[in-house]
């Protein structure tokens, strides 16, 4: 069957931050688009957004919204996607869904295209994108995994507060400019919004990101831990997180220790290795103080990787530095370069 020359593409939370991204990465990459939806709740419903210089009038996302849509990119909360990605399958839509709802779904494959892109051929209708946190990190570890194998993964994070949206990146803002003028401000939001506690984030680093389970990691650290796993497409892996809040509007950083099932590799091989792996950008050169950083890497789609050294004590063991736009890699690009693989693959048609 003969490739269409655009699909009919919507995108469900288009107010938003990650739904904002989201369109300007379509427009940047030049997706193939008939036409553009752009749904979001009743009360940003007539937006106006603009799309390669045309204006595009948000309407309030329906189950009947996705009728002749080929693909949905949903950014607009889990409930929302609850509620609305089985109305799109049932319409004929593929869903690329960024939030929480499906990830762990064992009918539903969790995508990262560097990763694991043949797990796209496994949908039934819904493909999850991973948290932004996983997705950087798996994506520099994938091609060491892929060489010498991978055992044990000990991630601390330093996460940027628009993760928490853009009512987080003002309250940082806003507390910043306080401290600065001697001014007295009240927390609102972090470290979660629906908390009873919130804490300031400026000049400040928050361990808690998302609210604790019973085993005392936060949701967050487990989001992590289980989606690593299902990606790689390993059980037997171990894996440990800790996730930290800092005053940073966008871009995380990672901290990750890992192990390798090979006790003869140097960091050169690591370096030559990570060189040429889809979506990384290596930036590793201490002499000289090269080294990624959240503030270098916003806009951009890549995952820098740096600060590689063995580990002192574990022959097989290594630590590395990672960085990426949340917005981007984290969330915007990886479902749209989900949407580019959906017709490259032709599983779109």
């Amino acid at each position: 069957m003969e490739q269409k020359k655009g699909f009919n593409v919507a995108v469900v939370g288009a107010t938003g931050a990650v739904g904002q991204q989201m369109i300007k990465t379509l427009e940047s990459r030049d997706f193939p688009i008939s036409t553009l939806t752009l749904l979001s709740s009743k009360r940003s419903a007539g937006t106006k957004v603009t799309y390669k210089g045309q204006e595009v009038t948000v309407q309030e996302a329906t189950p009947e919204s996705f009728k002749g849509i080929d693909i949905a990119l949903f950014s607009a909360g889990g409930g929302v996607s609850k509620e609305l990605a089985p109305h799109a399958v049932e319409h004929g839509a593929i869903v690329v869904d960024n939030t929480s709802a499906f990830r762990m779904d064992e009918n539903v494959p969790l995508v990262v295209p560097e990763v694991n892109q043949e797990d796209l051929f496994k949908h039934n209708g819904i493909i999850a994108n991973p948290n932004c946190s996983t997705i950087q990190m798996v994506v520099a570890l994938e091609p060491l995994k892929a060489k010498y194998g991978l055992s044990k993964v000990l991630v601390s994070t330093y996460q940027a507060v628009s993760g928490s949206g853009a009512a987080a990146v003002e309250e940082l803002n806003s507390q910043t400019k306080a401290i600065i003028n001697n001014e007295s401000f009240e927390p609102k939001i972090l470290p979660v919004k629906s908390d009873k506690k919130h804490y300031q984030i400026a000049f400040n680093a928050v361990p808690q990101i998302d609210v604790f389970t019973e085993n005392g990691f936060t949701y967050e650290e487990m989001k992590m831990i289980n989606e690593t796993k299902k990606i790689m497409h390993d059980d037997t892996l171990k894996v440990a997180a800790t996730c930290v809040r800092i005053p940073v509007a966008t871009g995380h950083s990672e901290s990750v220790y890992f192990e390798l099932n090979d006790n003869n590799v140097t960091v050169a091989d690591i370096k030559e290795i990570l060189k040429s792996a889809p979506g990384v950008v290596l930036q590793d050169d201490p002499e000289n103080q090269i080294y990624p950083m959240p503030a270098n890497c916003v806009g951009l789609n890549d995952t820098f990787v740096g600060r590689i050294r063995k580990d002192l004590d574990v022959e097989n063991g290594f630590h590395m530095w990672v960085v990426s736009d949340n917005l981007l890699k984290g969330a915007a690009w990886n479902s749209v370069q989900i949407a580019e693989s959906l017709v490259e693959l032709g599983i779109v048609k």
